[in-house]
């Protein structure tokens, strides 16, 4: 029995390239019939680590932070919306949407992990956040995820006021950003090998045809 191939996905909920380069390889993954000998697990990474509780307009943020005309942000949703109608995921932009903060949807992804249901607590997540127009930083939208995925709402909820959870979580990002990680996603093979950004699906197929030969 061969080891299964690991890796690791940097990332935050409310990034839409995240999700475009999950849905890359997932794909990949499918199209090679090599699920069974891959484990994921998703790692934490803040995109805007100082976003206060009530959050702020997308666009407002997106031009702040990194200068972007209104033309050139409604180009990206255009070509975001297209690429993921492709991968079966809806990019829903709306005008009064918000980027918020994902704390502590990251404290629940590492709970989520001990029960196999990471992944799926974080598509749902991100179908939360873009595809239904839901504020992913407010309890009331996190229970529903983890009563979705099956979860136990009550113990992951607590997991929110664990300073022992937090910390965790805080450790975790300032390991991957000490390692160099300062884009997401940031997607590393067995812990040796890292791409960059949403790749497409031939080269994560590349990539992990070359890594399964060589395990």
């Amino acid at each position: 029995m061969t080891s299964k191939l690991k890796i690791d996905i940097v990332s935050d909920v409310v990034c839409p390239w995240c999700t475009i380069g999950y849905k890359r390889l997932e794909k990949a993954i499918e199209e090679l019939g090599v699920k069974d000998q891959i484990e994921i697990e998703w790692q934490p990474f803040e995109l805007n680590p100082n976003m206060p509780k009530e959050g702020q307009n997308v666009v407002e943020h997106i031009t702040e932070k990194y200068g972007s005309t209104i033309e050139q942000q409604n180009e990206s949703k255009r070509n975001m919306t297209e690429i993921g109608a492709d991968l079966g995921f809806k990019f829903d932009y709306f005008d009064d949407m918000k980027m918020v903060n994902t704390f502590d949807a990251h404290v629940l992804l590492e709970y989520a992990k001990d029960f196999d249901k990471q992944t799926e607590l974080k598509m749902t997540l991100t179908k939360a956040f873009f595809s239904d127009r839901k504020d992913v930083s407010e309890k009331e939208i996190l229970k529903e995820a983890l009563l979705e995925v099956g979860l136990n709402a009550d113990e992951g909820l607590a997991k929110l006021d664990d300073e022992k959870a937090r910390l965790e979580v805080r450790n975790k990002q300032n390991y991957w950003k000490n390692l160099g990680v300062n884009s997401v996603p940031t997607i590393v093979f067995d812990r040796k090998s890292a791409v960059t950004g949403a790749q497409p699906i031939a080269t994560f197929k590349q990539v992990l045809t070359e890594l399964i030969k060589e395990k």
